[in-house]
């Protein structure tokens, strides 16, 4: 193990190299993905699983060492620490405290979580990884059913190369807006705490609503997320600035030669001027929204955006700072850039599962760390039939979840209601 710890490193890539410069306790830039099962868990099980899953993706076998210029990654030859759940989602992580690595995988009754640091990949990736926990345990769990997947390997291929390298365009001139955001306003909950919502949506239902609309689903619950905000939070506080929703968008989709498991994703930025654009109803935001959408997706933006990020991490200045004073520039920035969007939204589409393992499964949730700035921020996955909305938020208000909540069932579309109840106000299905 020792000669593999010195042998294994690989640099971070390019979105990679800032999160661990700007994180911390207050901004965590851990994203979480969870499994309902069917049964209750068995811990060393579960921990079985892990140790299965990282024999077969070695890339999140590392632990992060210091550079003199960046972070870098390196084998890690430690075991992986399972343990019942006991704090709020998404959460800082503490490598010292975790055997020094980048994610944590909890359970609690009948649920696995997966807390993952962002420098270690992004959400679709991330999401290959849990899903390869996933069915290590459900094999473990039930060995007479799934005797021949124990006995044979599945195969999974993937790069640890940096997407952004090696696909940016060096003559791409930046898109990036210089307008600042509308913030949302109100009191914090306790310092720590996350309150989480989650609303699980009929996605029959949900279709069918967005095929009348001539609309996909992400650009309808953008939508019904502006208008949520615009009525319980802009209008109460006298907003100006615009509502500027971020949607992070999976590049793999736009550049399908890569199979980096690394980071490999960009946004677009939704910028909704709510008093000059006189977008105050609902019908008025969706076709802003559908207009915005077909702006901004197209692969010469998308292109734009990402190429304007890496010439950032490329600037000759930048690359030639000493890490320990990189640190204190980024995190003096960090908090004027973030009040560039108002909330993100991150919609990680349907969940594939292979058909035997699905009995085993009851749903699964996505869920963001919230910040200081972006006090709210919003995730969706899909599986089978439902698709779990979840608010991750660190205000000590629900409006906007119950407004969302509202719309939704007022258009004929069935809402279910979870919480990890933090907030005592929580939604009622009679509201």
């Amino acid at each position: 193990m020792k000669r593999e710890s010195r042998l294994y490193w690989r640099r971070l890539d390019n979105s990679a190299k800032i999160f661990p410069i700007q994180a911390g306790k207050r901004y965590s830039t851990v994203f979480r993905f969870s499994a309902v099962m069917k049964e209750d868990i068995d811990p060393e099980s579960l921990k079985q699983a892990v140790i299965l899953a990282l024999k077969k993706y070695k890339s999140f076998r590392v632990r992060m060492k210091q550079g003199v210029f960046w972070n870098y990654f390196e084998h890690n030859p430690k075991e992986p620490i399972i343990e019942e759940e006991k704090d709020y989602p998404c959460k800082y992580i503490d490598y010292k405290r975790n055997n020094n690595y980048l994610f944590k995988v909890t359970y609690f009754d009948q649920k696995i979580n997966i807390d993952i640091f962002h420098s270690l990949t992004d959400g679709n990736n991330g999401n290959l990884f849990f899903r390869e926990i996933i069915y290590s345990y459900i094999e473990l769990t039930h060995p007479k059913e799934f005797e021949d997947e124990l006995r044979t390997t599945r195969k999974v291929e993937y790069t640890t190369e940096d997407g952004y390298m090696k696909n940016y365009d060096k003559t791409a001139k930046s898109n990036n807006s210089s307008k600042k955001a509308f913030v949302l306003k109100g009191k914090k909950i306790k310092l720590g705490a996350v309150s989480a919502i989650h609303e699980i949506i009929d996605t029959n239902e949900l279709k069918a609503i967005c095929k009348l609309k001539d609309c996909t689903v992400t650009q309808y619950l953008t939508a019904v997320l502006i208008y949520s905000i615009y009525e319980e939070n802009y209008k109460k506080n006298n907003g100006e600035k615009p509502i500027k929703v971020c949607i992070p968008v999976n590049l793999k989709k736009y550049f399908p030669n890569s199979q980096t498991i690394s980071n490999f994703f960009t946004y677009i930025t939704l910028e909704a001027e709510m008093k000059k654009d006189n977008l105050n109803t609902f019908e008025k935001i969706l076709e802003f929204v559908k207009k915005d959408f077909k702006k901004r997706l197209t692969e010469e933006e998308i292109i734009k955006t990402m190429s304007g990020n890496v010439k950032l991490g490329n600037n000759p200045f930048i690359k030639v700072v000493p890490l320990f004073l990189k640190k204190a520039l980024v995190r003096l920035s960090y908090i004027e850039i973030r009040k560039y969007t108002t909330i993100t939204f991150s919609n990680v589409g349907r969940i594939g599962i292979i058909g035997k393992y699905k009995p085993y499964i009851e749903s699964f949730l996505m869920l963001i760390a919230p910040e200081p700035v972006e006090k709210i921020k919003c995730s969706a996955c899909t599986f089978e039939d439902k698709m779990v909305f979840t608010f991750t938020s660190i205000l000590n208000d629900n409006s906007i979840e119950k407004r969302f909540y509202k719309f939704l069932t007022e258009q004929g579309i069935k809402v279910e209601i979870e919480s990890n109840g933090v907030l005592d106000d929580v939604i009622s299905t009679k509201n």
